[in-house]
């Protein structure tokens, strides 16, 4: 899986940090347009059709970074109901989509029975595409029912699973983790996750959250552990690096923060900004030369700076995001139509194309 040449060298983590902190940004962004067009020559620009189900918002980890969990007691605290569900997944289709992105919580109500039960009842109705449940939840489902990660991976397969998005990852460094997200698994039971899934034959998805607390060491640490991942199993389909969003957050405090940490938080919150965000998806692009994908965030970042993301080494818009709560809890509502990607990319002088999880080309527009 490794990309390398005399030509084109693979970047060293010391590289890697350097052009980070020091690069001009648009030669940055130059250098990981120009990746992106050898990877992908032929002008388009991918999207897919799909909806962000949340089918619980109890969750035991309670993530600091995270305006969306509930407690179970919590007066807004639900389980999606079947037929709330279905009617979901029907709206999706109709509009054209071909995958659901279905997670939730930790909700300690639920059992490795409820999951199966769910992929089955919805493969029994439907024609789509199962994207479902992050690593943090796969591991509890496992922890719950008694057994490995393996055998849940295959059980949840079996039941109508087909693939893993990136979620939980944030920043794969257990320093940093134990600051914004201390319940949640660590950064080796992430990745472990993700090996198994590849091992058993199913693509995944990788994210990172950054603009949190942070450092860049941590950013490329991240990166290389994805990397290093990949090159052992080519598992992942597409790399989406995000923003945090403060808002409604027990993190997004400075001074809870640093009670949160007994005094001793360290550099402050520091919420990226648009040319850091940028900044980060090139060196992501040049770095994860053997990730084939790379999407914009519009979700968190806007329309507009995503048109400006495809010019710094994005090749994918991401989703349509039909729904989609959890970013919205943070109180950053970005909504946008199937024909306003199709506009944004057209407007930034590519093809704009439906694709599947794989990337299997569906449509071109």
């Amino acid at each position: 899986m490794k990309k390398t040449s005399k030509k084109n060298a693979r970047l060293t983590k010391k590289e890697g940090l350097r052009l980070l902190k020091d690069a001009d940004l648009l030669d940055l962004g130059m250098r990981a347009d120009n990746f992106r067009k050898m990877l992908h020559p032929g002008g388009t620009v991918s999207f897919i059709i799909d909806r962000n189900i949340n089918y619980t918002n109890v969750c035991i980890n309670k993530c600091r970074f995270c305006a969306f969990y509930r407690d179970e007691n919590d007066p807004d605290a639900y389980v999606l109901t079947r037929r709330k569900l279905f009617s979901k997944i029907r709206k999706t289709i109709a509009l054209g989509g071909t995958q659901i992105l279905i997670q939730g919580g930790l909700n300690p109500g639920l059992g490795i029975d409820y999951y199966t039960d769910l992929l089955r009842s919805i493969k029994e109705r439907f024609r789509i595409h199962v994207h479902g449940f992050s690593p943090p939840e796969i591991t509890y489902i496992a922890g719950r029912a008694g057994f490995s990660v393996g055998k849940t991976l295959q059980i949840l397969m079996e039941a109508g699973l087909d693939s893993i998005p990136g979620g939980g990852a944030e920043i794969l460094s257990d320093r940093v983790r134990k600051r914004v997200s201390p319940e949640k698994i660590g950064a080796e039971q992430w990745l472990k996750v993700m090996q198994e899934a590849h091992r058993l034959g199913m693509k995944t998805t990788a994210t990172m959250m950054f603009g949190s607390v942070e450092g860049p060491e941590d950013i490329i640490g991240h990166l290389d552990a994805i990397r290093r991942l990949q090159d052992r199993t080519g598992g992942f389909t597409a790399f989406i690096p995000w923003t945090f969003q403060p808002g409604n957050t027990e993190l997004g405090g400075r001074k809870k923060l640093k009670e949160a940490s007994g005094g001793k938080a360290g550099p402050d919150l520091h919420p990226a900004t648009g040319v850091e965000y940028l900044r980060v998806l090139a060196l992501s692009r040049l770095y994860l030369d053997n990730v084939p994908n790379v999407q914009a965030s519009w979700v968190t970042q806007g329309l507009k700076m995503a048109q400006v993301a495809l010019r710094f080494g994005a090749n994918d818009f991401g989703s349509t995001m039909i729904e989609e709560n959890v970013v919205a809890a943070a109180g950053v509502k970005h909504r946008v139509s199937i024909d306003d990607i199709i506009g944004a990319i057209r407007g930034c002088g590519f093809q704009p194309v439906q694709r599947d999880m794989y990337y299997n080309i569906i449509k071109r527009y």
